[in-house]
C-alpha cells in the first residue's frame, strides 16, 4: 500500500485557525453570532435534510471525516486524522482522531461511522445515500440485494475505518465532506459537529458550543442564534441597527448602509426545468424536443444575470457542448406533427401536461409562459402547486409530468450533477433511464486522466440535452449581506458553504477619522 500523506491539506488546516484569528488570536469579546434566514421549515436529520438552508446549518451540529475549507470549500481532514490508498486506488484505509467525541462525551469510532453510513442507507428517501455508491456493495444494499456484511465498509480497529471501492473516485475526500456523510449518534440531540442545538421554534434556532468538539478551542464562538424573516425591509433595517450580523435571506439591499456587506457571487449551481418521462407521452423525446423548440428562451432567462443553456456550470477544461438556445415556432410545429404521426395521435388532440410547481411567483410566471407557448402544439399545461418548503420532498411521489429543480452541486465536479440523471440513483428523482448517459458515467469513472475523464461526463451530458430532458434556465448566484470586517471566518466560495465553526468576531479597531491628527500633550 502506499501512504498518502495530507500535506498541503493537513498544513492549511492548521493554518486555518491563525489565518482567521490573526487579528485576535485569543479570541477575546467574541459573543452571540444572529444570522437571518429564510422562513422555510428547517430539517435537521442530517439523513433526509435536503435544502442548502439545511445543509448550512448542519455543518455545525455534524462532522465527518472531512469537513469544507471556508475559503474554498475543497476538502479538509476534519475526524480523518491521515488515509492511505491502495495502489490500485480501490482500498482507502482512514485513522480516525484519538480525541474524537460526541456532544455527550461518547468516543466516535470506526465503527460509528460504519453505523452511521448503513442507517444512511437503509434510511427511505435519503437523497444522498447514492453518495456512497462508489463503495462496493452500497447500491445492491440499497436496494435489497445483499447483506450488511457484505458491504465494502469495515472498522478494523476503533480508530481504523477501511472502504473498498467500486472503481477508483479520487474526488472521494469532496463526497465525505457532506452532512449526510457525518458521524450520527444512536441517541437522540447529541451531535459530533462543532455546536450542539439547544433550541429549535418556528421563528429561532439556537447553537451552542460543543465543549466536548475535539477542538473546541479553536471554535471562537460562544453561541449562533438563528431567525427567520422574509421581510426585507425589517431584515435591512435589523441588520442596519446591528442586531443581525448575517443575512442569509431576502433583504432590501437599496436600504443596506455599508454597500461593502453585500456579496453576490455565482456558485455551482443551475436552475432548470426536468420531464418525469413516465406518462405518455413525454415519456418519448421527440415530444420533449418539440416543447424545447418552443420555449421563448429570452423571456424565460430575461430576468437571470447568469443564464445557463448547459446542466453543468463550465469548469476549466470541461468541453464546450451544444446548449439549449433559441426558438423556432415552425420548427416546432413540425416537430410535434412528426411525434403525433409517430405515436398515433390526431392532429386535432388536445395533449395535456402536468407542471408541477412551487407557490413563488416567478414560478407561476413560468407555467404562464408556457402555456401560452406550447398551446399552438396543440398542448393544454396544467399547472399543480404546493408550498416551497414542500416542493423538494414531493417530487418523487408526484405524479406530473415537468418540474423546477434549483440545484448547487455538492462538490466541484460535473458528476454533482449528472448523479441526478443516473439509473438508480437515490438523487434521480425524475426516474430517468437512459444506457448511454449510464455509460458514459460508468467510462468516466476508470478514466486515466482528468481530461479523458470530463470527455465522458461531457458526452453524457450532451445525450441528456439531446434527449430532450432538461430545459436550462439560470446559473445560480449567492446573496449573503455580512461584514467581512467585521466577521472573521467567512468567505465566498463556488459550493455557497461557509463552516460554522470558523466563525469569529474581529478585534474593533478605534481608529480616528480620516484627517484628523491626535496631538501628544505633555505638562511643563
Amino acid at each position: 500500500m502506499k501512504k498518502l500523506l495530507l500535506s498541503a491539506a493537513v498544513f492549511f488546516s492548521a493554518a486555518l485557525v491563525p489565518f482567521f484569528a490573526e487579528e485576535n488570536p485569543e479570541f477575546k469579546n467574541q459573543h452571540e453570532l444572529t444570522i437571518i434566514v429564510s422562513e422555510q421549515p428547517l430539517n435537521l436529520n442530517p439523513h433526509t435534510a435536503c435544502y442548502v438552508s439545511e445543509a448550512q446549518v448542519l455543518t455545525g451540529l455534524y462532522e465527518g471525516l472531512f469537513s469544507y475549507n471556508p475559503v474554498s470549500a475543497a476538502p479538509l481532514p476534519a475526524i480523518c486524522e491521515s488515509y492511505r490508498v491502495s495502489r490500485n486506488k480501490k482500498k482507502w484505509t482512514f485513522t480516525l482522531h484519538e480525541d474524537a467525541a460526541f456532544s455527550d462525551g461518547s468516543k466516535i469510532t470506526a465503527e460509528t461511522f460504519r453505523q452511521s453510513w448503513i442507517k444512511l442507507l437503509k434510511t427511505p428517501d435519503a437523497s444522498f445515500s447514492s453518495f456512497l455508491d462508489c463503495i462496493e456493495g452500497v447500491s445492491d444494499f440499497r436496494n435489497g440485494k445483499i447483506k450488511e456484511s457484505e458491504l465494502g465498509i469495515n472498522a478494523r480497529d476503533e480508530k481504523t475505518l477501511v472502504i473498498t471501492l467500486k472503481e477508483p473516485t479520487a474526488h472521494l475526500p469532496a463526497l465525505l465532506c457532506h452532512f449526510s456523510l457525518s458521524a450520527v449518534s444512536e441517541k437522540d440531540n447529541v451531535y459530533s459537529g462543532p455546536f450542539v442545538l439547544e433550541k429549535y421554534s418556528d421563528k429561532e434556532i439556537l447553537l451552542k458550543k460543543n465543549m466536548n468538539y475535539r477542538e473546541a478551542s479553536l471554535v471562537a464562538l460562544p453561541s449562533i442564534k438563528i431567525l427567520k424573516s422574509e421581510d426585507a425591509a425589517a431584515n435591512a433595517h435589523a441588520y442596519n441597527n446591528g442586531e443581525a450580523d448575517w443575512i442569509d435571506s431576502v433583504a432590501d439591499a437599496s436600504k443596506i448602509i455599508n454597500k461593502d456587506s453585500i456579496h453576490a457571487n455565482t456558485i455551482f449551481g443551475t436552475t432548470y426545468l426536468f420531464f418525469k418521462p413516465i406518462n405518455e407521452p413525454w415519456n418519448r423525446a421527440d415530444f420533449r424536443n418539440a416543447l424545447i423548440e418552443a420555449v421563448p428562451y429570452d423571456k424565460l432567462r430575461e430576468k437571470y444575470p447568469v443564464k445557463a443553456t448547459t446542466l453543468v456550470y463550465p469548469l476549466s477544461n470541461y468541453p464546450k457542448l451544444n446548449g439549449i438556445e433559441g426558438t423556432d415556432a415552425e420548427d416546432a410545429k413540425e416537430l410535434m406533427e412528426d411525434a403525433r404521426k409517430n405515436a398515433g395521435i390526431p392532429k386535432n388532440k388536445k395533449i395535456p401536461l402536468v407542471f408541477a410547481i412551487s407557490d413563488n411567483e416567478y414560478c407561476k410566471a413560468w407555467a404562464e409562459l408556457l402555456k401560452e407557448a406550447w398551446e399552438p402544439l396543440g398542448v393544454q399545461l396544467i399547472t399543480q402547486t404546493t408550498p416551497d418548503y414542500r416542493y423538494n420532498y414531493s417530487i418523487k411521489s408526484w405524479n406530473a409530468d415537468l418540474f423546477m429543480y434549483a440545484w448547487v452541486g455538492d462538490y466541484a465536479d460535473p458528476l454533482a450533477f449528472l448523479e441526478l440523471f443516473k439509473t438508480g440513483s437515490s438523487f434521480n428523482v425524475a426516474g430517468y433511464s437512459n444506457e448511454k448517459v449510464d455509460a458514459c458515467i460508468s467510462e468516466a469513472s476508470v478514466a486515466d486522466t482528468i481530461q479523458k475523464r470530463y470527455e465522458n461526463l461531457a458526452l453524457a451530458e450532451q445525450t441528456l440535452l439531446d434527449d430532450g430532458e432538461i430545459i436550462p434556465v439560470s446559473h445560480s448566484i449567492s446573496y449573503h449581506i455580512l461584514n467581512a470586517d467585521r466577521v472573521g471566518g467567512w468567505s465566498t466560495n463556488a459550493l455557497d458553504i461557509h463552516p460554522l465553526r470558523y466563525l469569529y468576531f474581529k478585534e474593533e479597531k478605534n481608529e480616528l477619522p480620516e484627517g484628523m491628527i491626535f496631538i501628544k500633550y505633555q505638562q511643563d
